[in-house]
């Protein structure tokens, strides 16, 4: 997966580069945004609110004043599901690119709120579709990061049974990020559903081995494998509460975080 290339003097590795060590900028300096599709519905449950896309886009916008180098995996779950689909009949690779397609008509709709107020953004697409994206390359999507803008990443990985958990996850460990931000409707990682239960008890931290073995919903077990084989942490936080990103990537203790030890 690396590519040995020549290193200018002064310049980090990814080894080399530490979180937090930014000269008090952000935590984090390179970062994966994965965010459940349904957010994009607002308080409906279907489709794309204009309203909260935009919104979204200037917490994005704030983050990459922070000098952030930030790209975005985007689900489709408010416009299709291929796993709900496949339930009642579908055949399961046709229902998958289905929902890989609803991630770049999701992707689409995010990159339009971004320009709208100057952030300059790219859709880079697994599934070939030219006139609306940019294949996917990953020597293009690190240089994209490099230049300052903001990267979505769209399509899944181009694959049928792989999540867009697991799109994060690959796409973290190509560009060298330091850190997945998973970004949900809930404040962190409960033991049980905290909507549908109030003793539900929320954890601070975890470890990758926790979360396979309690059979935690937090990220599908591909992702949370691929985060532990290469020891990326995760930070699971709730996006409805404005400014949180920006929290998240300042470096204040938000939300879960899942790792291979402590904070």
């Amino acid at each position: 997966m690396l590519v040995i290339i020549s290193v200018k003097a002064g310049q980090k590795t990814r080894s080399q580069r530490k979180p937090g060590m930014n000269n008090g900028g952000p935590k984090y300096k390179r970062i994966i945004l994965k965010v459940t599709g349904e957010v994009f519905a607002g308080t409906g449950n279907f489709g794309i609110d204009g309203a909260t896309v935009k919104a979204f886009a200037q917490e994005i916008k704030e983050v990459k004043d922070l000098g952030c180098e930030l790209a975005l995996v985007i689900g489709g779950g408010n416009i299709f599901r291929g796993a709900v689909a496949s339930e009642i009949g579908m055949d399961r690779a046709s229902a998958d690119t289905m929902g890989m397609l609803a991630t770049v008509i999701n992707s689409l709709a995010l990159q339009d709120a971004l320009e709208k107020i100057g952030v300059s953004t790219r859709v880079l697409s697994a599934i070939e579709m030219r006139q609306v994206a940019e294949p996917y390359i990953r020597r293009r999507a690190t240089r994209h990061l490099e230049k300052g803008r903001v990267v979505i990443f769209a399509g899944g990985t181009g694959n049928p049974y792989f999540t867009t958990d697991t799109t994060a996850s690959l796409r973290a460990m190509e560009v060298s990020a330091e850190v997945i931000l998973k970004a949900t409707k809930v404040d962190g990682i409960y033991d049980a559903d905290p909507l549908k239960r109030s003793d539900a008890n929320k954890f601070e931290e975890l470890t990758y081995i926790e979360v396979l073995n309690r059979e935690l919903k937090v990220m599908d077990s591909t992702a949370i494998s691929l985060c532990m084989d290469n020891q990326l942490p995760i930070i699971v936080f709730n996006i409805m509460e404005k400014g949180n990103i920006k929290r998240v990537v300042s470096g204040e203790s938000i939300g879960t975080l899942v790792s291979g030890g402590k904070r």
